[in-house]
């Protein structure tokens, strides 16, 4: 059976431990949730029996919308433990930062790998025992703002973006970054080590259709509990709807297919509108969505998050480059919304331009 958890409960590694131990499927749940969505998680691990094989259920980052359940197999994850311990440079007697909580993916995944002989986990931001760390971009930023523990020495980061010059700023401060994409549903696709995103070790994929990416993998999960999500599968290969390039066998992701904006005859991916903008001075990150008009389908929107005051020159930075059609007409700035990963919580974010809760900058 499907055993929720709290992630703020006391000893939850041993916990996890015994659970397993019973044959049981532990689901790390997140201590900030309002109880009726504890309600709807517990409402639907009642009625859910999961798969013999089924031993870790994990939640989705819900940056596109609500978070679902994931189930997936221990080899699905063990599978990977040791690449993981090679690009972290890590064993049992190292300790692995995890500034994100316990409900995100990334989090339990290092929970699992621990149980399985990997390095044991520290959750204080400051922990000197911390000899590598695995999270977010915003979370290694948060780790070199505070002034890193003095044994770190490489991370692992995925989740969202990774700015170069956060790379560097950790590479200089004798921390090795290994950069990377994957999804709850595949675990590990990809892997960065600032030439490009190249196949995680033991996954091979292709894009079909123009752009759509698949994936052949031993980490792919089974499936979902409760309410279906974007996970496919043909054979061996498997997608969530990422759409991405491959070139000289370097992937390029290009978002989610559903996330596409139609604007008039254009269709602006907002990734890389997204990607353009973070490169303005000033900008700290961006979401990119389309915002509903009958004329032309939708305008370009972007919500920003700025370091300080708006770039004066934005438009002209638009304008050198991105295309017509794919330069921003609404602006919006503030705080974004996260998921508790640390991912920017990209329906959130429009939802909160669309109903006015967010000021409109003047651009």
């Amino acid at each position: 059976m499907i055993v929720p958890v709290r992630g703020d409960e006391p000893e939850l590694l041993d916990h996890l431990r015994r659970l397993r131990g019973l044959g049981q499927v532990p689901l790390v749940g997140d201590e900030r949730w309002p109880q009726e969505q504890w309600d709807a998680v517990q409402a639907v691990t009642a009625r859910t029996r999961p798969p013999a094989e089924a031993a870790w259920a994990t939640l989705t980052s819900g940056s596109s919308g609500a978070p679902r359940i994931v189930l997936r197999t221990a080899a699905s994850w063990a599978e990977s433990f040791r690449a993981v311990e090679r690009l972290l440079e890590a064993g049992p007697e190292d300790a692995v930062l995890l500034p994100a909580p316990p409900a995100s993916s990334l989090t339990l995944f290092s929970l699992a790998h621990a149980l399985g002989g990997g390095p044991r986990p520290a959750f204080g931001p400051t922990d000197p025992a911390a000899t590598c760390l695995h999270g977010t971009p915003q979370a290694l930023q948060a780790v070199l703002d505070a002034g890193p523990p003095p044994r770190l020495r490489t991370a692992l980061i995925g989740g969202s973006h990774l700015d170069p010059a956060l790379r560097e700023r950790a590479e200089a401060a004798g921390i090795r970054v290994h950069g990377y994409y994957g999804a709850a549903e595949l675990s590990f696709v990809a892997v960065d080590d600032g030439d490009g995103l190249r196949p995680f070790p033991g996954v091979e994929v292709d894009v079909r259709d123009g752009d759509e990416l698949w994936v052949r993998s031993p980490f792919a999960a089974l499936g979902y509990a409760g309410a279906p999500g974007p996970l496919r599968r043909d054979g061996e290969w498997a997608t969530v709807g990422d759409r991405a390039e491959l070139v000289d066998g370097r992937l390029r992701l290009l978002g989610r297919r559903d996330e596409a904006i139609l604007s008039a005859s254009a269709t602006i991916v907002p990734e890389e509108v997204e990607e353009a903008l973070r490169s303005v001075p000033g900008i700290r990150d961006a979401v990119v969505f389309g915002m509903p008009q009958a004329r032309v389908g939708a305008l370009v929107a972007a919500y920003l998050e700025l370091d300080g005051p708006p770039p004066a020159d934005l438009r002209a930075a638009c304008a050198r480059m991105l295309a017509p059609a794919h330069r921003p007409r609404l602006w919006y700035a503030g705080e974004l919304p996260r998921t508790p990963s640390g991912k920017p919580a990209r329906a959130e974010a429009a939802r909160r331009a669309r109903s006015g809760e967010v000021p409109r900058l003047d651009v």
